[in-house]
C-alpha cells in the first residue's frame, strides 16, 4: 500500500473514528517515513509509576487529580510490512518525547507543578508511539510501542 495513502487512512480514522484534533503529519530527513501527531480526546496512557504517584497524591489532597490529554504521535504501517527492531529504533531515535505542538501545551494546574507524578508528564515523559496497523480492509488496530522496557499496569 503507498505511504501517503497509508497515512490518510490513519488519519481520517484517528479524526472521524476516534475524535482526534490536531492532527498533522510530520516529514523529518532522518526518519524512515512520515509520522502523524494529534492530540487524542482524552488521556491515552498512564506509566504504571505515575498511576501510584496519583493515586497517591489524590488520597492526600481528597480530590481527583485532572488527567488532561497529551499530545502523541502514530505510526502508520501495513500488516504485511516486516519492521525490524533497528526501524523502531531509528524512529525512536529521530523524535522528541513529544510532538512539535505538545511541548507548549502542557495544561495541567500549575498547583501540581511539584508534585512527584508530574515527573511523567511533558518533556521529561518516556518516548511512546502509537503504532497504527492498517488491514487490507482499511481496519485500523492500535498498538503502544515504547523506547525501551515499561514495566506492566497494575490492575
Amino acid at each position: 500500500m503507498h505511504l501517503a495513502a497509508l497515512s490518510k487512512i490513519v488519519l481520517k480514522n484517528l479524526e472521524f473514528q476516534h475524535d482526534w484534533t490536531s492532527l498533522q503529519e510530520h516529514v523529518q530527513s532522518n526518519l524512515p517515513r512520515s509520522l502523524l501527531f494529534g492530540l487524542p480526546p482524552k488521556r491515552l496512557y498512564v506509566h504504571p509509576d505515575e498511576q501510584i504517584d496519583i493515586i497517591k497524591a489524590e488520597k492526600q489532597l481528597k480530590e481527583r487529580i485532572p488527567q488532561e490529554p497529551e499530545f502523541e504521535w502514530v505510526l502508520p504501517l501495513h500488516l504485511s510490512e516486516k519492521w525490524s527492531p533497528c526501524q523502531f529504533a531509528a524512529v525512536f531515535d529521530a523524535i522528541e518525547a513529544i510532538p512539535p505542538p505538545g511541548a507548549a501545551q502542557e495544561s495541567v494546574g500549575l498547583d501540581y507543578a511539584d508534585a512527584p507524578w508530574r515527573l511523567w508528564r511533558g518533556p521529561k515523559r518516556g518516548k511512546r508511539i502509537l503504532l497504527a496497523t492498517v488491514q487490507d480492509d482499511s481496519t485500523v488496530t492500535y498498538y503502544w510501542i515504547h523506547d525501551g522496557l515499561v514495566k506492566p499496569r497494575q490492575n
